[in-house]
């Protein structure tokens, strides 16, 4: 039996424990996104699963998120040697082995411990960035130590401006490539599965809520037994670092006043690649690429801030021709199978950030969870560029797309 208990390293820290094997088997039969989502349904607790499944209030720009990528129909070539298709990549200028990153997202400690490490080992397999969120369940230096792959650090904007500074500063002291900055949260979106489910942190044992988890076992044993997930980034911000003091500070202090000043200074203080995420206008996409951003990624946070925002890829080609070649765009939002990695860089995307499809293949089985979830979009990705006739990732553009 594959052990599942983590063990200490050599710095005293768990490495995330392995994945029993019948979560493993799931995973592996796993044929698509779906799949791996119901696996994740069955092994989370209704209000972990709903955190990272849900979105805000009527969950309407979730929704559309997907289904704008229904709305495309592929126009395929034919008689094209397709039997060596290339789907090596450039994102941020650096050769990657795919044409998508793994994108930030918080508390995964709460779905698999130390879920971060164990994403980002997935990524660093595959060559691809993974983003390292600012409330994520293992610090940057940490993950440094045991990536040598592409890492990019994501933060929020706090009222401390000093603390966000040096978070800035300790991505750039551990070698981080690139420096996301979320600007689509000067607020916490209103996420109502979270009300209904009376999910918080710390967890409130109400009633459903105890009986949620004693339906859970084997989550419990892998994760509650270590005690409450810890926020390895936070120590300076919250010295007693306890989730529920840092879950609470954090949520009380983003900063609803930052604006184009205070963009400009952090990147006068980043010396390498700036992204900002969670851009929708044209016009915000062209004075971002006028203050000097490296790249941006056309986001709605995944459905969970503004419902009603437009769908991601509804609003690709407005950003794109905004900013007319002076940055990279990035998509994020609804991706859930290959074909979608591919309809979004016809339609402009220079690269994709995947969110909760790897988080669902790592709910399901962890590490190996993950990874699955990259290899079936990579294997789906292969198959329609086969289909449609497009040899290599730069080839890809319009011309597959019906008009």
């Amino acid at each position: 039996m594959t052990d599942t208990v983590a063990k200490p390293d050599s710095s005293g820290n768990t490495a995330p424990p392995s994945a029993f094997p019948w979560h493993r088997s799931r995973a592996s039969k796993a044929r698509n996104i779906a799949n791996l989502r119901e696996a994740a349904r069955k092994r989370l607790p209704r209000g972990i699963f709903d955190f990272i499944d849900g979105g805000a209030e009527d969950e309407v720009t979730l929704q559309a998120n997907s289904a704008a990528f229904g709305r495309h129909r592929l126009m395929p070539r034919v008689l094209v040697d397709v039997s060596k298709p290339d789907l090596r990549s450039t994102i941020l200028g650096s050769g990657r082995g795919l044409p998508f990153a793994i994108g930030p997202t918080g508390g995964m400690g709460f779905v698999w411990p130390r879920g971060d490490l164990a994403l980002a080992r997935a990524a660093a397999d595959a060559d691809i960035p993974f983003a390292l969120s600012t409330t994520s369940s293992v610090s940057i230096e940490d993950l440094r130590e045991r990536i040598d792959g592409p890492l990019w650090f994501q933060s929020y904007i706090f009222r401390q401006c000093d603390f966000t500074e040096k978070l800035i500063r300790r991505a750039d002291a551990a070698d981080y490539e690139a420096l996301i900055i979320t600007v689509d949260l000067p607020v916490g979106g209103n996420r109502e599965r979270d009300y209904r489910n009376d999910f918080a942190v710390p967890f409130r044992l109400t009633g459903r809520n105890v009986l949620d988890f004693a339906l859970h076992p084997e989550w419990v044993y892998t994760t509650l037994r270590r005690g409450y997930p810890r926020f390895g980034n936070m120590e300076d911000f919250v010295p007693s670092h306890d989730s529920s003091t840092v879950a609470s500070t954090v949520g009380r202090n983003y900063d609803p006043s930052f604006s184009w000043d205070g963009l400009k200074r952090i990147r006068d203080l980043w010396p390498r690649k700036l992204v900002v995420k969670g851009v929708v206008h044209p016009g915000d996409a062209a004075a971002l690429a006028d203050l000097g951003a490296d790249a941006i990624v056309v986001s709605n946070h995944g459905g969970r801030q503004l419902d009603g925002a437009p769908a991601t890829l509804d609003a690709l080609a407005a950003v794109k021709a905004a900013v007319s070649g002076r940055a990279d765009v990035l998509l994020d939002g609804g991706v859930r199978r290959g074909s979608d990695v591919f309809k979004a860089l016809a339609l402009g995307a220079d690269a994709v950030m995947i969110g909760r499809a790897t988080l669902y293949g790592l709910a399901a089985a962890g590490q190996f969870g993950a990874e699955r979830a990259v290899s079936i979009l990579r294997q789906e990705l292969t198959r329609t560029m086969q289909l449609c006739g497009a040899t290599s990732i730069d080839s890809i553009d319009a011309q597959y797309l019906m008009p």
